[in-house]
């Protein structure tokens, strides 16, 4: 799909306010196309006034441009990754991978009630953010279809590149705050950020560069331990240091403690991207980083041995699905299933200490569906359990053992 193939459609323009999103709205009115300029509030913490997006679209060109409140849909989808364990590699939370699915979710609405037939998106075409767009459209809003201008012979000619679109920017007077001299772009939300691009492409050159946003550099944190505590029930946090808190209030909560001591800061990872490139990417997820810390040291105690086994079986196909914009498939939907299951069972109070972007366990309590028996598995004479009673059990797997070793199947040293 060209631009010209635009001129008697509405266009709904999925829109960050930046650079590319200035730069796309302004080239497709330029054409005549009626473009709908739609933003999600994620609760970006690198953006100074939201409000002021739709009134920038608007001067850009977009007919029309909306707000919308994603918050709420983003931290329940955030949650479910968390529960999920679901990290792509490196430890990276996939903030942005989920940010991408609330945000189609949240502009549904939208969608519907203009009558939108064609959306549009800033993803380029060597990016993971082109397939989680698209995929997720196709599932929630099948009647529409997407133009990519990143995937566009005519845009990537005139403004396939970070300068040129400046340059037509400034040429056209429409304010942006990117500059030639920036070494690299970022995207955030209140569950992450991701740093990227510039000079972060160079595996030579060190991330000291960097402008943290949502906390400090682990070795600019202060010199002493800060002790923070969680409670869960039923898979979600409750409490923050004893205080009442709802999903969204915990993550800013958590952003804060976190953030303040170094912990989920310039995480740098050099990953597989999905359409078999690899890429760099600093990332930051201070809140999420502790969440997910807490709410696996919680897993521990409720999980038995097979359930352990298929869970990270489960925590690695469900990463994958929303690394990779899959999020609104029946095989998400499964694996979210079996989380949410064994989320049921997650209630209890984890207490840890950060230190330097370190976390380290302090406590556990009040968690009722724990399996974790002290006596049982103490080294000591107490509780009902008797050392006598692995016997059987011992000669039973010795007896296999010797199987392999009569049958020459046994691993040689």
């Amino acid at each position: 799909m060209t631009r010209g193939d635009l001129s008697d459609k509405k266009v709904l323009a999925l829109v960050s306010g930046g650079l590319d999103s200035t730069t796309i709205v302004h080239w497709l009115s330029q054409a005549g196309v009626d473009v709908t300029a739609v933003t999600i509030d994620l609760g970006q913490p690198d953006e100074d006034d939201l409000e002021s997006i739709p009134s920038r679209m608007k001067a850009a060109g977009a007919s029309q441009a909306l707000l919308v409140d994603g918050k709420e849909r983003l931290a329940q989808y955030m949650l479910q990754t968390i529960q999920g364990q679901a990290w792509h590699e490196g430890m990276y939370w996939n903030t942005t991978g989920i940010a991408r699915m609330a945000s189609v979710a949240a502009a549904l609405p939208a969608i519907r009630d203009l009558g939108i037939e064609i959306v549009t998106h800033g993803a380029t075409g060597r990016g993971n953010d082109q397939a989680r767009f698209e995929i997720a459209l196709a599932a929630l809003a099948p009647e529409t279809r997407v133009y990519a201008p990143w995937r566009d012979a005519e845009f990537i000619d005139a403004l396939g590149g970070r300068s040129l679109m400046i340059d037509y920017c400034e040429a056209n007077s429409l304010p942006v705050s990117a500059t030639r001299e920036k070494p690299y772009s970022t995207d955030a939300n209140f569950c992450g950020l991701t740093h990227e691009a510039g000079k972060l492409e160079s595996l030579s050159t060190p991330t000291d560069f960097v402008s943290f946003v949502m906390g400090c550099s682990p070795m600019d944190a202060p010199d002493k331990t800060e002790r923070v505590s969680i409670r869960f029930e039923m898979g979600a946090p409750v409490q923050v240091n004893g205080e009442p808190t709802g999903l969204v209030k915990a993550y800013e909560t958590l952003n804060e403690i976190a953030g303040r001591n170094g912990v989920g800061i310039g995480l740098d990872v050099v990953e597989n991207r999905r359409i078999g490139i690899k890429s760099r990417g600093v990332y930051e997820a201070p809140g999420v980083t502790l969440l997910g810390y807490a709410y696996g040291k919680l897993l521990q105690l409720i999980l038995d041995r097979n359930s352990r086994k298929f869970f990270d079986i489960v925590s690695r196909q469900m990463a994958d699905a929303v690394y990779e914009g899959e999020w609104f498939t029946p095989h998400a939907a499964s694996l979210i299933g079996v989380t949410e299951g064994i989320a049921r069972f997650a209630t209890g109070e984890i207490a840890v200490r950060l230190y330097k972007g370190n976390i380290r366990f302090d406590s556990a309590a009040d968690a009722p569906h724990s399996l974790y028996d002290e006596e049982g598995s103490s080294m000591e004479k107490i509780g009902e359990l008797s050392h006598e009673w692995a016997q059987g059990y011992m000669e039973l797997a010795d007896y296999t053992a010797r199987g392999f070793a009569h049958s020459g199947q046994a691993r040689k040293p």
